[in-house]
C-alpha cells in the first residue's frame, strides 16, 4: 500500500522550538563561559592556580547549561505549544474497499498528507510533554506532537491476522526531546510529565473529523457539512 502521497507546508502555526528566551539563555551561558575561560587564562598566567581552577569549573558549568538549552531547542522542534484544547489535525476518510481506506490528513501547520491504510478505523497517537513551572520561565510550556497514523480493524481476530499499515506523521528532527527526557537524568527534574495519547476514528464511510488535543490527551469530533 502506498504511503504519503502529497505533502505541502504553510508558514502558519506556532512552534515551541523557536522560543526566544531559551535561545537568549543559550547565548548568555555561552558568553559567560567565554569570559570565565578568559579570566581563567589570566589567573593562570598570574599564578593564581585556585582562581583559575574555579573559573574553569564555572565556565564548564555555563557550557553545560548552554548545551542543555541548545539540545532542548533542537529537540522541541516539531512540538507545538499546548495551553488549551487545540486543533491538531483534520482527517478525511475515503473507503476504497473492504478493510481498505484512504486518510487525507491536514496538520495544524497546514501540511497535507495522504495515506492508504488497512482496517476499519484510522488510529492516531501523540506525544505530550509537560514541563515544571521553573522551565515555564524560559518559555517552554506543555507541548504535543502527533507521532503515528495507522489502520485499525474493528474485529480483534482481524487485528491479529490481517496486514497492518503504520506511518509516521512526526516532523523529522535530529534530536527528539521526548526521547531525551526519558533517557537522560539531567532532564528528568525539568519534566513534570511525559506520556502518550491515542484515539481512533471510524473509516467505513466518507467523513471529515477534527483531531483535537488538550492537556488530558486526544479527542475526535466529526464535522458535518453545513
Amino acid at each position: 500500500m502506498s504511503t504519503q502521497a502529497d505533502s505541502r507546508q504553510s508558514p502558519g502555526g506556532f512552534n515551541v522550538g523557536s522560543m526566544p528566551l531559551l535561545l537568549i539563555a543559550l547565548v548568555v551561558c555561552a558568553a559567560l563561559a567565554l569570559l570565565l575561560l578568559r579570566g581563567a587564562l589570566g589567573a593562570w598566567r598570574s599564578r593564581q592556580r585556585l582562581g583559575a581552577l574555579v573559573a574553569v569549573l564555572a565556565a564548564a558549568l555555563c557550557l553545560a547549561l548552554a548545551a542543555l538549552c541548545g539540545t532542548i531547542s533542537i529537540g522541541i522542534r516539531g512540538y507545538r505549544a499546548l495551553t488549551q484544547e487545540v486543533l491538531a489535525a483534520t482527517i478525511q476518510t475515503e473507503p476504497l474497499g473492504a478493510h481498505h481506506f484512504r486518510a487525507t490528513v491536514t496538520l495544524a501547520d497546514g501540511s497535507l498528507h495522504m495515506f492508504d491504510l488497512a482496517g476499519d478505523a484510522v488510529y492516531v497517537d501523540a506525544h505530550i510533554l509537560k514541563w515544571r513551572p521553573v522551565v515555564n520561565l524560559l518559555g517552554l510550556h506543555t507541548a504535543y506532537e502527533l507521532d503515528r497514523i495507522a489502520g485499525r480493524y474493528r474485529a480483534l481476530g482481524d487485528e491479529q491476522t490481517q496486514g497492518r499499515t503504520v506511518y509516521s506523521i512526526a516532523r523529522a528532527k535530529p534530536i527528539d526531546v521526548f526521547d531525551l527526557a526519558r533517557r537522560y537524568w539531567l532532564l528528568r527534574p525539568l519534566v513534570d510529565a511525559e506520556y502518550g495519547s491515542a484515539t481512533f476514528i471510524n473509516a467505513t464511510e466518507p467523513a471529515t473529523y477534527e483531531v483535537r488535543v488538550s492537556t488530558t490527551g486526544l479527542l475526535v469530533r466529526r464535522i458535518f457539512p453545513r
